[in-house]
């Protein structure tokens, strides 16, 4: 494929349960419990998803037991919780038979059922080589588990290559907190990571992380299977995925505050009709982000509010239409609930704080700041957003709205690692550092902003010789100095690029943040 020019920041959860695979021995019931905290998205939509909330709870630790715990029920949608710790695997999963079920041994079997949560709690829940599959099933929670190297050939074989599937008539699955990975593509015998077939609807995937597979995951199977869809997608991490991020083939998708770092080849492909609503997502170091790939059968998208961070793109094609490199939509979708939306330059940040199985199911407070904790029935103590290193200059944030945040940045030659964005990502954990001991970063706008003060915030171990703050429309110097810039004020200057030049330097400048106020 031939590639044009780099686009660089656009702002486009007891007792034991069973301990063996033999001996069945009824499961132990705990207290009532619920999933942690509500079902967001269109997840939310529909009559809502609350799981085995209001049942009963069991503890499981292999994968007989979380099978004899659904056909232990009264029904097959009697609600229940199973809170799940330690290692479910292929030695430990076996077919269990009852009326209120229908399982299999090769996989955790989900099938005709209704009303049901899977937690992991404790030190941890960790389905090895082994998938869950959600088949003609409705209300289903999946919270704080981690699912890898699951295959669809080789040994062993499990649930068609996916870690999590769902087909046939599933309606209202929150999959929440939760880990997904792989060790390679579809040649080594992966498949997705998260599959909708077959008549799916109404599914959020939300603070979870997926990484180093071919195949991200996908919404219908074929060019025909279009009855999919009302899925939304927040707060996860993508991070080294070949191609669908997802795949869309008809329906309506809403893919907002995901982070998005090495899509290798094509990340949201939206095709046969699909519409998905793309807002305030960061997409770092990637390719075909977004657009209709590999078929000639037209997706459609409504973009807005995303940070392209060193993305590329392909010529189109008759089989290739990127949406690249400006994002523009192409038609509209409509979102019938409430949600909260983060700036697209807090996202890499905030989802790298909160998303995964044994965060302590933190979520996004909307400040850009700290995450929200949840308490969880885990047993294990929450972990702590990671600190930031220790940084230069002034430590307070000057009052006013951060103008920076939002907007988009570019600059001379980068050193390796470090990019334009970092500077207006909210984040001092993060810098920009020119290639040489001299260079300059610019915050831009797409109209003009009045601009009174900047506040450069350098991040460890940075030298800073002289410098010039300049409007970048007209080159004019706005303010100049030397040693560490901390917050400067200037005459306010309407202006669509402000530019933080360094004419010279003893050692490495690192610039964290260029935060810019209008007064």
């Amino acid at each position: 494929m031939k590639r044009s020019v780099a686009a660089r920041l656009l702002v486009a959860g007891g007792t034991a349960a069973v301990a063996g695979a033999v001996a069945l021995a009824a499961p132990s019931l705990q207290a009532s419990a619920a999933a942690v905290g509500s079902a967001t998205g269109y997840a939310g939509q529909n009559g809502g998803t609350t799981g085995g909330n209001g049942g009963t709870t069991v503890r499981a630790t292999t994968g007989t037991a979380i099978h004899q715990a659904l056909c232990g029920r009264a029904s097959s949608s009697t609600p229940i919780t199973i809170e799940v710790q330690g290692t479910i695997n292929h030695g430990n999963t076996t077919k269990v038979s009852g009326g209120s079920c229908n399982t299999a041994a090769d996989k955790i079997e989900l099938k005709e059922i209704s009303n049901v949560t899977i937690i992991g709690v404790g030190s941890g829940a960790v389905f090895d080589q082994l998938g869950i599959h959600i088949r003609d099933s409705s209300n289903i929670i999946i919270q704080n588990v981690t699912v890898r190297n699951v295959k669809k050939s080789g040994s062993p074989t499990s649930n068609g290559g996916d870690a999590i599937g769902m087909e046939s008539t599933v309606r209202n699955v929150w999959v929440d907190h939760v880990n997904l990975e792989a060790s390679g593509g579809e040649s080594a015998g992966y498949d997705g990571l998260f599959d909708m077939k077959d008549n799916t609807q109404y599914v959020t995937l939300s603070y979870s992380k997926l990484s180093n597979s071919g195949r991200g995951g996908l919404i219908g199977s074929s060019e025909t299977d279009t009855g999919n869809g009302y899925v939304t997608f927040h707060h996860n991490l993508y991070t080294n995925i070949d191609s669908r991020t997802p795949l869309l083939r008809g329906g309506i998708a809403h893919i907002y505050n995901n982070s998005y770092v090495s899509l290798n080849e094509s990340g949201i492909n939206s095709r046969a009709g699909a519409r998905a609503k793309v807002e305030n997502n960061y997409f770092k170091n990637s390719m075909n982000v977004l657009g209709t790939f590999y078929t000639d059968a037209a997706g459609y998208w409504q973009a807005s509010g995303n940070i392209l961070d060193n993305v590329t793109w392909s010529a189109k094609s008759s089989d290739t239409n990127p949406a690249g490199p400006s994002m523009p939509s192409n038609t509209t979708v409509s979102i019938p609930y409430a949600y909260q939306l983060d700036n697209a330059a807090c996202v890499p940040a905030l989802v790298a704080a909160t998303a995964g199985a044994n965060t302590g199911s933190k979520t996004s407070n909307g400040s850009c700041s700290s995450p929200n904790p949840t308490t969880s029935p885990t047993t294990g103590t929450p972990t702590t957003p990671p600190t930031t290193p220790p940084t230069t200059g002034p430590t307070s944030a000057p009052s006013g709205t951060n103008l920076s945040i939002g907007a988009g940045a570019d600059g001379s030659s980068k050193a390796g690692g470090t990019s334009y964005g970092n500077v207006v990502d909210g984040s001092t954990s993060t810098y920009w550092s020119p290639s040489s001991s001299t260079g300059y970063v610019s915050v831009k706008w797409s109209a003009a902003k009045t601009v009174a003060k900047a506040t450069i915030r350098e991040a460890s171990g940075s030298s800073i010789g002289n410098w010039q703050i300049k409007n970048g429309d007209t080159g004019a110097v706005l303010k100049s100095g030397s040693g560490a810039p901390g917050t400067q004020t200037f005459t306010g200057t309407a202006l669509k690029k402000l530019t933080f030049e360094i004419t010279s330097s003893s050692g490495t400048p690192r610039i964290a943040e260029f935060e810019t106020y209008a007064s």
